[in-house]
């Protein structure tokens, strides 16, 4: 006995609104919407009547079709589209269509027009629901650039307290990452496949050219251009510029794409997961009844959402690496095996982009930044926090120069020594006064262009959010 995929080891994606535009359902109905799309549009263009048509579009319908017997033949043809076919002609049989009907359905297209196209439509339709979750993320992260712009933070380099920042730029940061793969992703093609057999649509032209002997064959050539970009708008794919049997520059733009919004959404996840471990407590998840509980200690409030991102950002890059290896023996007209390895990583990569989608909405609209244990775990460093500052300002005035300066700082560092008093008794007062050596070592006088930066982030955001 077949049932759905629920999801119960991917909990990335699963009981998000990508589980569903990307299941097996969700993909069965868009073979289908091909399919009727297919004769809708060769209605329009007298290949087959408005009967036919209509008769093949109320048979494709998802619901009227049981997807664990089609999932027991898909085997036998190494694709699910060629059982299914087969159950769609018996069902137009089933309601009296007439034989008409069935000809024109699938007419001179192949598997893998079908297939290929219905995986771009599924694709397009979880797009919209990705493109809408990082609207929402980037609103939220946008907000709280702006509103710990001056938020004091460490800066950290390789693990270790570096310079000052403000908790607004790291924010801003992710935002950035989040805008650049958000852009991508909604600019990438989702191209229509249409070619045929092995990619010269013959059997098209040859219907074509029976439906009207005296045309050229340049004029059946155009007619076919104009089916497929017909079959595109109904669809909301874009035209190919031909077909891509072999090809599969698509399908790898289309991975990488996924996997950008994956990596971009896995930093952030990544970063509180740190940030929130009690001995840091930066951040912490937003609280939600029933989430983040643990099975055995009660006292614990996991960081889900954050897991889940993690989980999401180590899993993508092997289904992409699926994809470009596909890509690459991607032989002959018809693939021998690379095609089929497509299938489930580029679904398992919607899904996983979908669902990080939705996990960091909820965890950017509920962030919770606690400034208190940003100061403190900035304070840990001290004045040794600026040393950058103190090397470069400093050195024009000890005779040692910028050699001298840090060899102060290094003495603070290996015995303990207070840096602030070092460096008042290395550096004389008429040189150099007590208001000016506070000043040099403020952290938020050492911010750069912090403001700036983050203003430019949230504006190209924005500039993105209102295209």
């Amino acid at each position: 006995m077949h049932q759905p995929d629920f999801g119960l080891l991917t909990p990335a994606w699963a009981a998000t609104p990508a589980a569903a535009t990307a299941s097996d359902a969700a993909f069965a109905q868009a073979m289908l919407d091909v399919e009727s799309a297919w004769a809708r549009v060769q209605a329009k263009a007298g290949l087959c009547s408005a009967q036919d048509a209509a008769a093949i579009t109320a048979v494709a319908k998802v619901d009227l079709y049981d997807l664990g017997a089609l999932a027991e033949r898909g085997p036998d043809g190494a694709n699910a589209l060629i059982p299914l076919l087969s159950m769609m002609r018996a069902q137009l049989a089933a309601t009296g269509a007439p034989a008409s009907a069935s000809a024109a359905l699938h007419r001179g297209a192949t598997s893998q027009d079908i297939i290929d196209s219905a995986l771009q439509l599924m694709a397009a339709r979880t797009r919209r629901i990705i493109l809408a979750d990082l609207r929402l993320t980037g609103t939220a992260l946008a907000q709280l650039a702006q509103d710990h712009a001056q938020t004091p933070a460490v800066a950290r380099s390789l693990t270790q307290h570096a310079l000052p920042t403000t908790f607004g730029l790291r924010a801003a940061n992710w935002l950035a990452g989040l805008t650049a793969a958000a852009r991508s992703l909604g600019s990438v093609s989702l191209p229509l496949q249409w070619g045929g057999a092995v990619g010269t649509l013959a059997s098209l032209k040859q219907k074509l050219g029976d439906l009207d002997p005296q045309a050229t064959g340049a004029e059946l050539e155009e007619s076919i251009h104009a089916l497929t970009a017909g079959l595109a708008t109904e669809l909301g794919l874009t035209a190919p510029v031909a077909p891509w049997h072999t090809n599969r520059i698509p399908v790898v733009e289309l991975g990488c794409t996924l996997g950008s919004v994956i990596v971009a959404l896995g930093v952030i996840g990544a970063d509180v997961l740190t940030a929130s471990r009690p001995e840091i407590a930066e951040v912490s998840e937003p609280r939600e009844e029933g989430k983040g509980g643990s099975s055995a200690m009660p006292q614990k409030q996991n960081p889900v959402h954050s897991v889940l991102l993690r989980n999401a950002a180590l899993a993508a890059p092997a289904h992409i690496s699926s994809l470009f290896l596909a890509a690459g023996t991607a032989v002959d007209e018809r693939p021998d095996g690379a095609w089929h390895t497509e299938w489930a990583a580029l679904r398992e990569l919607m899904r996983l982009a979908g669902g990080a989608a939705h996990h960091a909405a909820i965890l950017a609209q509920g962030l919770q930044v606690h400034p208190g244990a940003l100061a403190r775990n900035m304070a840990l460093s001290g004045d040794l926090l600026v040393s950058e500052r103190i090397a470069t300002v400093l050195a024009p005035l000890l005779a040692g120069g910028k050699a001298e300066a840090q060899g102060i700082i290094r003495t603070s560092l290996a015995t303990g020594e207070d840096l602030r008093t070092l460096l008042r008794a290395a550096v004389p007062g008429e040189d150099f006064s007590d208001t000016q050596l506070a000043s040099l070592l403020d952290p938020l006088e050492y911010l750069g262009a912090t403001g700036s930066i983050i203003n430019r982030i949230c504006a190209d955001f924005s500039a993105w959010k209102a295209s």
